[in-house]
């Protein structure tokens, strides 16, 4: 089902009002359009020799990219995927991503970030980031238990209603049914380690 603003939003409106605006726009809809409006030729560890023309390149991981003889070309590497496209190509990407079938694997919040780094057969890694001020809903699990290891900054744990200061070096447990929280004081980096039969993002109960 279509869920652009046009469709979800302005469609069903029966009374509207608009704003005139009168700057440049564009249509950021493909890599291709995006990389028009890039500030440069690439983002992240990138590297492209003398022989690469009109190539633009996103690199999210925290690995280098070299890039040599590629042309009219766009390169996007994160932690969901790589895609290597010429510029002309670009466009017709969905249908084949929509046949990828992969849990995401990074995400960025209003409260700050998460990313999945290691998924083993009952068990998985990801290392989540809170802003400062900001908090986890409190919640518990019904099939899996947790282990948080705080490796960054400075906040407040709630387990089971009862409050305790974190920092780096402290190591929560958090078994099956328990409710918990966590809120930053400062920027805060907790390895979060899941571990049981049935992960599944759905199986959280929020209070």
């Amino acid at each position: 089902e279509p869920i652009s603003f046009d469709y979800a939003v302005v469609e069903k409106e029966t009374r509207i009002s608009m704003v005139p605006f009168y700057g440049e726009w564009k249509d950021i809809g493909t890599w291709n359009t995006f990389s028009e409006v890039m500030a440069g030729n690439t983002s992240g560890k990138v590297c492209l020799d003398s022989t690469c023309e009109n190539t633009h390149v996103v690199n999210e991981l925290d690995i280098p990219l070299l890039g040599m003889g590629l042309k009219d070309m766009v390169v996007a590497v994160s932690s969901d995927g790589i895609l290597v496209a010429d510029k002309g190509r670009s466009s017709h990407m969905k249908p084949l991503v929509e046949d990828i079938s992969e849990p995401i694997k990074y995400a960025e919040k209003s409260w700050g970030s998460y990313q999945v780094m290691d998924i083993g057969v009952d068990n998985m890694t990801v290392k989540v980031t809170l802003l400062p001020g900001h908090s986890m809903n409190y919640h518990s699990h019904e099939r899996r238990n947790e282990m948080w290891t705080v490796l960054e900054g400075e906040g407040v744990c709630i387990v089971d209603d009862k409050e305790r200061d974190v920092k780096p070096g402290d190591v929560i447990m958090l078994p099956v049914h328990c409710k918990h929280t966590v809120k930053a004081k400062t920027r805060l980096v907790i390895m979060e380690i899941q571990f049981g039969e049935d992960i599944d993002v759905a199986d959280k109960i929020k209070y």
